[in-house]
């Protein structure tokens, strides 16, 4: 998994390419909280995004509930099919905000 980080203002956005699963979402949990102070808004591009585990389920739904915290939002953004039909399976497209 790469990830390419772009913090612009209060808007911080997240590149996610390859596989988010037990492997690599501490790395997606770390690139996150490292780079979350002061930002309003975390967007999660998901367009090369292969595969989403549950330890990558996990991650989204922390951040989620931090954002939820600090009154900011939490968006995935390029979701492809394959990630959107595991999130449809687990319910989380109910929970999170898919743009």
């Amino acid at each position: 998994m790469k990830t390419d980080v772009k913090k612009n203002g209060e808007e911080l956005i997240v590149a996610v390419e390859g596989e988010i699963d037990t492997l690599t979402s501490p790395d997606l949990k770390t690139a996150i909280e490292e780079n979350s102070a002061g930002v309003r808004t975390i967007i999660l591009d998901l367009e090369k995004t292969e595969y989403v585990s549950s330890a990558g389920l996990r991650v989204f739904l922390e951040t989620k509930k931090a954002m939820d915290r600090s009154s900011g939002k939490f968006i995935l953004r390029n979701v492809n099919e394959s990630v959107m039909a595991v999130l449809k399976i687990t319910g989380f497209t109910k929970i999170l905000t898919i743009d």
